[in-house]
């Protein structure tokens, strides 16, 4: 054997030498997977106990009697309140529900106000103006005639009265 061929097997002997030490050896400091066998988790058997101070329902008024300081009390300060929240607009009835030519509104307005009907799709996208006027105030009944450009199929009628909007479904056939 010549002397370069005695130096590359040395050579490849100590290569594969320190091979065999770094393998065993861990690298990144990590333990070996047999020890996470031999960690064991805790079994709890109690259920856990939530403890709180929740206090107990006591009614305000005794025997269902209001007193008459708080009513007279409640009364000033929502006087103003109730003359906004009052409703103007009452739908009482749409007729007949599915439409084919013509529509009719049974409806209340308690002022004199305006007024608009109007059919929307179902993107919420304005297709018809029926009504767009002043109304007086009390019951009324109202005709709309549809127009025929209308497709079959469901559409929302929107009633506006003063600052009121009522929502009513509507199939078209």
């Amino acid at each position: 054997m010549s002397k370069t061929n005695q130096i590359t097997l040395l050579t490849h002997f100590f290569c594969i030498l320190c091979m065999s030490i770094a393998g065993s050896v861990s690298v990144f400091a990590q333990k070996p997977d047999s020890s996470i066998n031999s960690v064991r988790s805790k079994r709890i058997n109690k259920t856990p106990v939530i403890k709180a101070s929740v206090p107990t329902y006591k009614p305000k008024y005794n025997s269902s009697y209001i007193q008459y300081s708080e009513v007279i009390a409640s009364a000033k300060t929502n006087t103003t309140t109730s003359l906004r929240t009052e409703k103007i607009l009452t739908v009482l009835k749409i007729y007949p529900n599915p439409v084919d030519d013509q529509i009719n509104l049974i409806l209340r307005i308690d002022r004199e106000t305006n007024f608009s009907v109007k059919i929307m799709d179902l993107l919420g996208n304005e297709v018809v103006t029926l009504a767009n006027e002043r109304i007086q105030s009390g019951e009324q009944t109202k005709n709309y005639n549809i127009p025929n450009r209308l497709n079959t199929g469901i559409y929302f009628l929107k009633i506006v009265g003063g600052t009121e909007t009522i929502v009513k479904r509507i199939s078209v056939l």
